[in-house]
Protein backbone atom coordinates (compact mmCIF):
# COMPACT_ATOMS: atom_id res chain seq x y z
CA UNK A 1 0.00 0.00 0.00
CA UNK A 2 1.19 3.89 -0.78
CA UNK A 3 0.43 5.15 2.08
CA UNK A 4 -2.10 7.69 3.60
CA UNK A 5 -2.24 11.66 3.02
CA UNK A 6 -4.13 13.60 5.39
CA UNK A 7 -4.69 17.26 4.93
CA UNK A 8 -3.80 19.38 8.49
CA UNK A 9 -6.06 22.14 8.16
CA UNK A 10 -5.38 25.22 10.21
CA UNK A 11 -6.60 28.19 11.15
CA UNK A 12 -4.59 31.14 12.18
CA UNK A 13 -1.56 29.05 12.28
CA UNK A 14 -2.81 26.29 14.51
CA UNK A 15 -3.51 22.60 13.59
CA UNK A 16 -7.45 22.19 14.19
CA UNK A 17 -9.12 19.03 15.83
CA UNK A 18 -9.92 17.31 12.78
CA UNK A 19 -6.62 16.90 11.11
CA UNK A 20 -5.49 14.68 14.23
CA UNK A 21 -8.65 12.85 14.22
CA UNK A 22 -8.14 12.12 10.04
CA UNK A 23 -4.21 11.07 11.12
CA UNK A 24 -6.23 8.61 13.83
CA UNK A 25 -8.22 7.29 11.32
CA UNK A 26 -5.10 7.14 9.11
CA UNK A 27 -3.07 4.87 12.17
CA UNK A 28 -6.32 2.10 12.14
CA UNK A 29 -5.98 2.05 8.36
CA UNK A 30 -2.61 1.67 7.96
CA UNK A 31 -2.51 -0.75 10.74
CA UNK A 32 -4.08 -3.41 8.59
CA UNK A 33 -3.07 -2.22 5.18
CA UNK A 34 0.56 -1.24 5.47
CA UNK A 35 1.59 2.11 4.24
CA UNK A 36 3.66 5.20 5.28
CA UNK A 37 1.44 8.40 7.39
CA UNK A 38 2.00 11.62 5.10
CA UNK A 39 0.71 15.03 6.10
CA UNK A 40 -0.16 18.30 3.80
CA UNK A 41 0.29 21.55 6.09
CA UNK A 42 0.38 24.39 4.18
CA UNK A 43 0.18 28.21 5.39
CA UNK A 44 2.43 30.96 6.32
CA UNK A 45 4.57 30.66 9.48
CA UNK A 46 3.23 26.92 10.29
CA UNK A 47 6.20 25.45 10.68
CA UNK A 48 6.11 24.91 14.39
CA UNK A 49 2.59 22.83 14.08
CA UNK A 50 4.93 20.43 12.16
CA UNK A 51 6.32 18.28 15.68
CA UNK A 52 2.56 17.86 16.87
CA UNK A 53 1.26 16.01 13.41
CA UNK A 54 4.61 13.39 14.25
CA UNK A 55 3.54 13.41 17.47
CA UNK A 56 0.05 12.31 16.33
CA UNK A 57 1.21 9.59 13.86
CA UNK A 58 2.41 11.72 10.51
CA UNK A 59 5.81 10.04 9.69
CA UNK A 60 6.21 12.61 6.92
CA UNK A 61 4.97 16.46 6.81
CA UNK A 62 4.94 17.96 3.51
CA UNK A 63 5.32 21.71 4.26
CA UNK A 64 4.59 24.61 2.25
CA UNK A 65 4.57 27.91 3.56
CA UNK A 66 3.74 30.88 1.93
CA UNK A 67 2.31 34.60 2.53
CA UNK A 68 -0.49 34.06 -0.51
CA UNK A 69 -1.16 30.67 1.79
CA UNK A 70 -1.85 32.61 4.94
CA UNK A 71 -5.88 32.31 4.10
CA UNK A 72 -7.41 29.30 2.62
CA UNK A 73 -7.89 29.51 -1.13
CA UNK A 74 -9.18 26.27 -2.70
CA UNK A 75 -7.53 27.50 -6.10
CA UNK A 76 -4.14 27.87 -4.47
CA UNK A 77 -4.87 24.47 -1.59
CA UNK A 78 -6.33 22.23 -4.61
CA UNK A 79 -3.28 23.52 -6.90
CA UNK A 80 -0.30 22.19 -4.15
CA UNK A 81 -2.46 19.40 -2.42
CA UNK A 82 -3.06 17.89 -5.88
CA UNK A 83 0.96 18.22 -7.26
CA UNK A 84 1.60 16.79 -3.97
CA UNK A 85 -0.72 13.20 -4.30
CA UNK A 86 0.38 13.00 -7.83
CA UNK A 87 4.45 13.15 -6.76
CA UNK A 88 3.57 10.52 -3.41
CA UNK A 89 0.51 8.58 -5.00
CA UNK A 90 -1.09 7.73 -1.79
CA UNK A 91 -3.87 5.28 -1.55
CA UNK A 92 -5.94 7.64 0.66
CA UNK A 93 -6.32 11.01 1.06
CA UNK A 94 -8.01 11.87 4.36
CA UNK A 95 -9.27 15.40 5.11
CA UNK A 96 -11.85 16.76 7.99
CA UNK A 97 -15.15 17.05 6.95
CA UNK A 98 -15.21 20.62 7.59
CA UNK A 99 -16.42 23.66 5.35
CA UNK A 100 -12.57 23.99 4.22
CA UNK A 101 -12.62 20.10 3.57
CA UNK A 102 -16.16 20.10 2.05
CA UNK A 103 -14.92 22.61 -0.51
CA UNK A 104 -11.25 21.15 -1.27
CA UNK A 105 -11.71 17.14 -1.02
CA UNK A 106 -14.00 16.85 -4.01
CA UNK A 107 -11.94 19.71 -5.78
CA UNK A 108 -8.85 17.19 -5.13
CA UNK A 109 -11.05 13.97 -5.88
CA UNK A 110 -12.16 15.64 -9.33
CA UNK A 111 -8.53 16.34 -10.27
CA UNK A 112 -7.31 13.55 -9.61
CA UNK A 113 -9.73 11.26 -11.52
CA UNK A 114 -10.29 9.70 -8.07
CA UNK A 115 -13.30 8.42 -5.60
CA UNK A 116 -15.04 10.57 -3.49
CA UNK A 117 -16.93 10.03 0.22
CA UNK A 118 -18.00 12.66 2.28
CA UNK A 119 -19.23 13.55 5.67
CA UNK A 120 -17.43 9.31 6.91
CA UNK A 121 -18.20 7.78 9.70
CA UNK A 122 -16.34 4.74 9.20
CA UNK A 123 -13.83 3.80 7.32
CA UNK A 124 -12.38 -0.23 5.94
CA UNK A 125 -9.46 -0.89 3.62
CA UNK A 126 -9.44 -4.47 2.14
CA UNK A 127 -5.78 -6.31 1.28
CA UNK A 128 -6.13 -4.64 -2.34
CA UNK A 129 -6.11 -0.84 -0.75
CA UNK A 130 -9.70 -0.48 -2.23
CA UNK A 131 -11.73 1.73 0.56
CA UNK A 132 -14.95 1.47 1.88
CA UNK A 133 -16.31 4.48 3.22
CA UNK A 134 -19.74 4.55 5.53
CA UNK A 135 -21.77 7.79 5.58
CA UNK A 136 -25.16 8.56 6.56
CA UNK A 137 -27.60 9.21 3.91
CA UNK A 138 -31.40 10.00 3.70
CA UNK A 139 -31.09 12.71 6.26
CA UNK A 140 -29.48 9.76 8.31
CA UNK A 141 -31.87 6.91 7.76
CA UNK A 142 -29.47 4.76 6.13
CA UNK A 143 -25.85 4.01 6.12
CA UNK A 144 -24.18 3.78 2.85
CA UNK A 145 -21.01 1.67 1.88
CA UNK A 146 -19.06 3.57 -0.92
CA UNK A 147 -16.24 1.26 -2.28
CA UNK A 148 -13.63 3.11 -4.41
CA UNK A 149 -12.72 1.09 -7.83
CA UNK A 150 -8.87 1.85 -8.11
CA UNK A 151 -6.94 1.83 -4.88
CA UNK A 152 -5.48 5.26 -5.44
CA UNK A 153 -5.91 8.76 -4.42
CA UNK A 154 -9.11 7.99 -3.03
CA UNK A 155 -10.65 10.80 -1.13
CA UNK A 156 -13.03 11.11 1.94
CA UNK A 157 -13.78 13.80 4.21
CA UNK A 158 -14.40 12.66 8.23
CA UNK A 159 -17.29 13.99 10.20
CA UNK A 160 -16.04 15.81 12.84
CA UNK A 161 -15.95 14.14 16.43
CA UNK A 162 -16.35 10.50 14.87
CA UNK A 163 -12.89 9.55 15.17
CA UNK A 164 -10.32 9.31 17.74
CA UNK A 165 -7.70 11.58 18.06
CA UNK A 166 -4.42 9.14 18.49
CA UNK A 167 -2.61 9.32 21.56
CA UNK A 168 0.55 11.37 21.46
CA UNK A 169 4.27 10.05 21.01
CA UNK A 170 7.53 10.89 20.89
CA UNK A 171 7.94 10.58 17.30
CA UNK A 172 9.23 12.88 15.14
CA UNK A 173 8.26 13.30 11.88
CA UNK A 174 10.78 13.73 8.71
CA UNK A 175 9.72 17.47 7.34
CA UNK A 176 9.47 18.22 3.99
CA UNK A 177 9.56 21.75 2.05
CA UNK A 178 7.66 21.79 -0.84
CA UNK A 179 6.68 24.83 -3.20
CA UNK A 180 3.46 25.36 -5.13
CA UNK A 181 4.26 24.60 -8.83
CA UNK A 182 2.48 27.55 -10.06
CA UNK A 183 2.69 31.19 -9.91
CA UNK A 184 0.96 31.97 -6.66
CA UNK A 185 0.15 35.14 -7.58
CA UNK A 186 -1.09 34.35 -10.79
CA UNK A 187 -4.11 33.14 -9.67
CA UNK A 188 -7.84 33.58 -11.17
CA UNK A 189 -8.71 34.18 -7.54
CA UNK A 190 -7.08 35.50 -4.03
CA UNK A 191 -8.44 36.01 -0.88
CA UNK A 192 -7.86 39.26 0.86
CA UNK A 193 -9.58 38.90 3.76
CA UNK A 194 -11.94 36.95 6.39
CA UNK A 195 -14.12 38.43 8.25
CA UNK A 196 -15.04 36.29 11.45
CA UNK A 197 -18.26 37.01 13.59
CA UNK A 198 -17.19 38.75 16.85
CA UNK A 199 -17.33 36.06 19.79
CA UNK A 200 -15.34 33.89 21.65
CA UNK A 201 -17.21 30.55 21.65
CA UNK A 202 -16.44 26.85 20.56
CA UNK A 203 -17.20 26.52 17.01
CA UNK A 204 -20.07 24.23 16.28
CA UNK A 205 -18.80 21.30 14.37
CA UNK A 206 -15.30 21.04 16.37
CA UNK A 207 -17.86 21.20 19.59
CA UNK A 208 -17.98 18.35 22.31
CA UNK A 209 -21.03 20.07 23.82
CA UNK A 210 -23.75 21.63 22.51
CA UNK A 211 -26.33 23.29 23.63
CA UNK A 212 -28.97 24.01 21.34
CA UNK A 213 -32.71 25.57 21.27
CA UNK A 214 -35.84 25.18 19.55
CA UNK A 215 -38.71 26.56 18.62
CA UNK A 216 -40.08 25.93 22.50
CA UNK A 217 -38.25 28.78 23.70
CA UNK A 218 -40.90 31.12 22.05
CA UNK A 219 -38.85 34.21 21.92
CA UNK A 220 -35.23 34.96 20.59
CA UNK A 221 -34.32 37.25 24.41
CA UNK A 222 -34.96 33.48 25.70
CA UNK A 223 -31.58 32.04 24.24
CA UNK A 224 -30.16 33.62 26.69
CA UNK A 225 -31.02 30.72 29.12
CA UNK A 226 -29.44 28.71 26.57
CA UNK A 227 -26.32 30.66 26.09
CA UNK A 228 -26.08 30.56 30.12
CA UNK A 229 -26.09 26.69 30.33
CA UNK A 230 -24.18 26.29 27.24
CA UNK A 231 -21.39 28.35 29.27
CA UNK A 232 -21.82 26.60 32.31
CA UNK A 233 -21.08 23.25 30.09
CA UNK A 234 -17.97 25.21 28.37
CA UNK A 235 -20.25 23.92 25.23
CA UNK A 236 -21.15 25.90 21.77
CA UNK A 237 -24.61 27.04 21.80
CA UNK A 238 -26.59 25.61 18.41
CA UNK A 239 -30.35 26.38 16.89
CA UNK A 240 -32.88 24.63 15.37
CA UNK A 241 -33.80 25.56 11.64
CA UNK A 242 -37.34 26.73 13.43
CA UNK A 243 -35.74 29.46 15.73
CA UNK A 244 -33.32 30.10 12.57
CA UNK A 245 -36.14 30.72 10.32
CA UNK A 246 -37.39 32.70 12.58
CA UNK A 247 -34.40 35.05 12.89
CA UNK A 248 -34.12 34.15 16.48
CA UNK A 249 -30.32 33.11 15.74
CA UNK A 250 -28.00 33.22 12.38
CA UNK A 251 -27.80 30.36 9.80
CA UNK A 252 -24.32 29.74 11.36
CA UNK A 253 -26.16 28.35 14.52
CA UNK A 254 -28.34 25.87 12.91
CA UNK A 255 -28.38 21.95 13.26
CA UNK A 256 -30.25 19.96 11.09
CA UNK A 257 -29.97 18.60 7.16
CA UNK A 258 -29.95 22.54 5.52
CA UNK A 259 -27.51 23.59 8.61
CA UNK A 260 -24.51 21.93 10.37
CA UNK A 261 -23.72 18.30 11.17
CA UNK A 262 -22.85 17.58 14.39
CA UNK A 263 -21.54 15.37 16.46
CA UNK A 264 -20.51 15.89 20.23
CA UNK A 265 -20.55 13.96 23.15
CA UNK A 266 -23.17 15.48 24.91
CA UNK A 267 -25.75 17.05 22.98
CA UNK A 268 -28.55 18.93 25.39
CA UNK A 269 -32.19 19.89 23.25
CA UNK A 270 -34.21 21.84 24.72
CA UNK A 271 -37.85 23.23 23.20
CA UNK A 272 -36.66 20.89 20.25
CA UNK A 273 -39.08 18.35 18.82
CA UNK A 274 -36.99 16.81 16.95
CA UNK A 275 -38.45 16.59 13.17
CA UNK A 276 -35.81 14.45 11.00
CA UNK A 277 -34.51 17.56 9.59
CA UNK A 278 -32.81 18.16 12.88
CA UNK A 279 -32.24 14.59 14.16
CA UNK A 280 -29.88 14.50 10.33
CA UNK A 281 -27.73 16.63 11.74
CA UNK A 282 -27.19 15.83 15.46
CA UNK A 283 -28.29 12.20 15.59
CA UNK A 284 -24.61 10.68 15.69
CA UNK A 285 -24.12 12.78 18.97
CA UNK A 286 -22.71 10.03 21.56
CA UNK A 287 -25.22 11.37 24.13
CA UNK A 288 -28.69 13.19 23.60
CA UNK A 289 -30.53 14.93 26.66
CA UNK A 290 -34.19 16.05 25.40
CA UNK A 291 -36.23 18.99 27.63
CA UNK A 292 -39.64 19.28 25.82
CA UNK A 293 -43.21 19.12 27.59
CA UNK A 294 -44.71 17.06 24.69
CA UNK A 295 -44.02 13.61 25.74
CA UNK A 296 -44.72 12.23 21.83
CA UNK A 297 -41.93 14.96 20.59
CA UNK A 298 -39.57 13.03 18.09
CA UNK A 299 -36.76 13.93 20.01
CA UNK A 300 -37.64 11.58 23.29
CA UNK A 301 -37.17 8.50 20.79
CA UNK A 302 -33.17 9.02 19.79
CA UNK A 303 -32.61 10.75 23.21
CA UNK A 304 -30.68 8.63 25.66
CA UNK A 305 -32.08 10.72 28.42
CA UNK A 306 -35.18 12.70 28.38
CA UNK A 307 -36.51 15.37 31.21
CA UNK A 308 -40.62 15.81 29.65
CA UNK A 309 -41.35 19.44 31.55
CA UNK A 310 -41.21 23.71 31.23
CA UNK A 311 -38.02 24.37 28.81
CA UNK A 312 -38.15 27.54 31.24
CA UNK A 313 -38.36 25.52 34.26
CA UNK A 314 -35.65 23.38 33.73
CA UNK A 315 -32.94 24.87 32.03
CA UNK A 316 -32.08 27.22 34.85
CA UNK A 317 -32.16 24.28 37.30
CA UNK A 318 -29.67 22.28 35.42
CA UNK A 319 -27.74 25.75 34.92
CA UNK A 320 -27.75 26.35 38.67
CA UNK A 321 -26.86 22.94 39.42
CA UNK A 322 -24.31 22.43 37.22
CA UNK A 323 -22.42 25.91 38.60
CA UNK A 324 -23.12 24.56 42.40
CA UNK A 325 -21.32 21.43 40.96
CA UNK A 326 -18.32 23.62 39.89
CA UNK A 327 -18.30 25.49 42.67
CA UNK A 328 -19.81 28.95 41.16
CA UNK A 329 -22.40 28.93 42.93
Amino acid sequence: MAGILVFAEQRNNQVKRGAFEALGAARTLVTKGGGEITAALLGEKVEGEAKGLGAAGAQRVFLCEAPQLRLYGSEAYAGIVTELARRISPTVILLAATAMGKDLGPKLAARLGSSFASDCIGLELDDAGVLTAIRPMYAGKVWARVTGTVPRFQVATLRPNVFRPPSATAQEPVVERVTAGFNLDALASKIREVIATAGSRVELTEASIIVSGGRGLKAPENFKMIEELAEALGAAVGASRAAVDAGWKPHSYQVGLTGKTVSPLLYVACGISGAIQHQAGMSSSKCVVAINKDPNAPIFKIANYGIVGDVFEIVPLLTRAIKKLKGEG
